[in-house]
């Protein structure tokens, strides 16, 4: 993966440029922006409920089975004092005709995704300056 540039552009608009594609975020309107793009925090749940999705979808895929009618409902808990989330849980609603015996491996496959995997790992965050020369 190449390195992502973030860019100040304007307003609460940020971008993250990473492999010739623009993700942009912007702040709601109560919390200053013009709510133009999903927030940072948005954009960080969504990763997880599309990470898991593509692992379901591939799952799928492989075995011919149609992924039409799953839907990934994700929520959020907060933990009120530390005021982060506490669980978020990840229901794959499965159509009537989804194969019995492919439920739990369903689940199994969300388990796989590697931004879940990520987070569960904790990893370090380092955050330094540079002074960019002319």
């Amino acid at each position: 993966m190449a390195n992502m540039e973030v860019t100040f552009d304007g307003g609460k608009v940020i971008t993250a440029h990473i492999n010739g594609k623009a993700i942009k975020t912007d702040q709601s309107v109560k919390n200053g922006g013009e709510g133009t793009a999903p927030e940072p925090f948005e954009l960080f749940l969504a990763s997880i409920g599309t990470c898991a999705g593509i692992y379901v979808k591939s799952f799928c895929d492989q075995r011919g089975i149609p992924a039409e009618g799953i839907k990934i409902i994700q929520s959020v808990v907060f933990d009120p004092v530390k005021r982060v989330p506490s669980t978020i849980k990840l229901e794959i609603q499965l159509p009537a005709d989804f194969p019995e015996k492919y439920r739990a491996a369903v689940i199994n496959s969300a388990e796989l995704c590697l931004v879940k995997k990520t987070i569960n790992s904790s990893p370090a965050f380092e955050v330094l300056t540079s002074v960019i020369q002319d």
